[in-house]
């Protein structure tokens, strides 16, 4: 039997190489492998000796050669006079893996140059070609299947199933390699103006853990992230303490986070559903929390709560007065974890801190059949970019608490509607198929909670198609209105504005989200 050795990660070759030459396999290989194999004192073989043939360019051609290839490729019982004729002898066992792209290119200050040069040309190669004779070879591209080979072969060598599942689990590696490869190069080039959308989109994700279920327990369902994720979010995130995440933990949690991420002062936002339930700004993380918590307690409890500042025992233990299924925050003080470990259940995320500024990046949405894909929502509004609509215009008081709303307001299900004030949510209305009945359950949900919508701003993630919201938020004494404009009846909505003395400002854009 032989092997063929070839590998960028080192992790366990030596004992793999020893424990295989230990079985009597003839080992060959390749450049810095076979250099540390020799070290260990382990008998190898020169891929060069097999191709007749120098490594060259500093390594970039080595193993491209019909003599690699052949005795990879070399069907049993059907190309044995053709390996007869060159003098070759097949290949049982190949061991691969590539060039650290993903790795590099994450450095910071990494160049172009510097990626292309790690782009593996001929390890996809062999391992392609191993994979597709895997009948008769084979492939080992993880690590940590050395002692599943090790293990077949002293009871009886690869069975069927495995030399199957052993291609397979190659070509998935190939195939990720290379869509890593191509989002690269295609989000550095300097050209193409600003189109974001490829043509064919190779999603250069890995799963990261199989879930209990789905959105429902009938449902399987699996985590996978993105490889390249390069900021603060929920696959990036340690789970520092708690039982596993379940599929719906993860969506709530990301719609948490991403919404906190909208605030520069201490903030808490705290999601039941995939919808903010309570989001609220004050001096520090526990009176932010307080203030979120007070807009619907009951829709809060089993709820994810994400906060922007460090946390602290005294916030956690106020925290921990509630049933919480999810906290995501940047940084778990010492204090705060030994009370966070009093509820060990409580799952506990740590993203590290991030940078405001964003990229806009782009996400996607499945459909039966295919994906949606589109710029992720990360727009904002300055009071310089609103425009004053209504005959009187926000003090500085309540443009404060229009702009808060806005914020809050792209984070809730369509037809979103939002009541604020004083930098806290009073009542939050999502889902609906109508923007007034959305209008009616916030005000509902702030009478429930024992709050006054008046003197509150609210925000409607779309324009108002009638004047009916108006005349409702009037009613509860609402004293200003944010929207995006742009209905035939603006007009209409505008004079139910002026009629009741409310200021209203439009932004020109609108925050569906679905």
């Amino acid at each position: 039997m032989r092997a063929l050795l070839s590998v960028s990660d080192k992790t366990g070759i030596v004992d793999f190489a020893r424990s295989l030459d230990a079985l009597g396999v003839d080992l060959v290989s390749t450049g810095g492998t076979a250099a540390l194999l020799r070290r260990n004192d382990i008998g190898v073989t020169d891929v060069a000796q097999q191709t007749g043939f120098p490594e060259i360019m500093d390594g970039r051609v080595k193993t491209l050669h019909p003599n690699i290839h052949a005795a990879l490729l070399a069907r049993p019982g059907i190309d044995e006079q053709i390996l007869d004729e060159l003098g070759l002898e097949r290949f049982d066992l190949l061991a691969v893996n590539l060039y650290p792209f993903e790795q590099i290119i994450s450095e910071p200050g990494c160049s172009l140059e510097v990626a292309i040069e790690n782009i593996d040309i001929g390890g996809p190669a062999m391992l392609r070609a191993g994979a597709k004779n895997h009948t008769a070879v084979a492939v080992v591209v993880d690590p940590s299947d050395y002692g599943l080979i090790l293990t077949s072969l002293k009871t009886g060598g690869f069975d069927k199933r495995l030399r199957y599942e052993l291609a397979v689990k190659a070509y998935t590696h190939t195939a990720a390699y290379d869509a890593a490869v191509a989002d690269y190069l295609y989000n550095q080039r300097e050209w193409g103006g600003d189109e974001i959308f490829q043509h064919q989109k190779l999603l250069p994700v890995t799963k990261r853990s199989d879930l209990r279920y789905g959105e429902n327990p009938h449902q399987r369902a699996a985590f996978y992230v993105h490889n390249q994720a390069d900021e603060a979010c929920v696959t990036d995130a340690t789970q520092v303490q708690g039982k596993d995440l379940s599929f719906n933990n993860i969506a709530d949690a990301d719609t948490a986070l991403e919404c906190v991420r909208q605030f520069y002062e201490p903030a808490c936002v705290i999601v039941k559903h995939a919808n903010p339930c309570g989001v609220a700004l004050d001096q520090d993380a526990s009176a932010a929390y307080r203030r979120a918590l007070s807009t619907d307690p009951t829709s809060a409890f089993g709820g994810i709560i994400a906060l922007n500042r460090s946390l602290d025992g005294g916030t956690a233990a106020e925290i921990l007065k509630q049933f919480v299924e999810v906290l995501i925050v940047p940084e778990v003080q010492d204090e705060a974890r030994e009370i966070l470990a009093t509820k060990p259940n409580v799952r506990v995320l740590v993203t590290g801190w991030w940078d405001m500024d964003r990229a806009a990046g782009v996400e996607f949405h499945s459909v039966n059949g295919g994906l949606l894909a589109q710029e992720r929502d990360i727009k904002l509004v300055s009071p310089a970019e609103l425009d004053v609509v209504s005959e009187r215009s926000p003090t500085e008081h309540e443009m404060r608490d229009l702009l808060f709303a806005w914020k809050v307001c792209k984070f809730v299900k369509s037809n979103a509607i939002v009541f604020a004030k004083d930098q806290m949510t009073i009542g939050i209305g999502c889902g609906q198929t109508s923007r007034v009945h959305s209008a009616r359950i916030a005000a509902m949900k702030a009478v429930d909670a024992g709050l006054a919508i008046k003197g509150s701003a609210m925000a409607s993630d779309a324009f108002f198609p009638f004047r009916d919201s108006i005349d409702s938020a009037a009613e509860h004494e609402a004293i200003s209105v944010i929207q995006p404009g742009g209905s035939k009846r603006d007009a209409e909505v505008v004079a139910a504005a002026d009629e009741h003395n409310m200021a209203m400002v439009f932004t020109g854009m609108r925050h569906f989200r679905h």
